[in-house]
């Protein structure tokens, strides 16, 4: 049994559900810091123009905070094994067109998820 518990590799996760930009624009981001050392992640993110990158900082930052309290991992050692956004649910609105007609409004959501693993 404790040969299994040593082979089992900790990961720390942190998910944002329902975040009002869509996946398409988190994922730009996203694949800029994957598999990076942690500070190395924040750093990108936080001189990348784009609008994910508040939300991805702020995020990633959580994942780390949960690694440290929850997982006992040490900061220096984290890297960002997986990070990916899936599509959520759209909210659909109605703008008024021409000649009496509407036109239909996708207002989109992703759900982000960040693992952070120790090297």
């Amino acid at each position: 049994m404790p040969e299994e518990n040593e082979n089992k590799v900790l990961e720390a996760t942190a998910t944002l559900r329902f975040a009002r930009i869509s996946a398409r624009k988190v994922k730009i981001v996203a694949d800029l810091i994957r598999g990076k050392k942690v500070d190395e992640a924040l750093a990108i993110i936080k001189f990348t123009p784009k609008a994910s990158s508040e939300v991805l900082e702020k995020l990633l930052k959580s994942a780390i905070a949960n690694a440290e309290n929850n997982h006992a991992m040490n900061r220096g050692n984290l890297i960002v094994s997986e990070i990916y956004a899936n599509q959520g649910p759209t909210l659909k609105r109605i703008r008024p067109a021409a000649k009496g007609s509407a036109s239909r409004i996708r207002k989109r959501t992703s759900h982000v998820t960040i693992k952070l693993r120790e090297v």
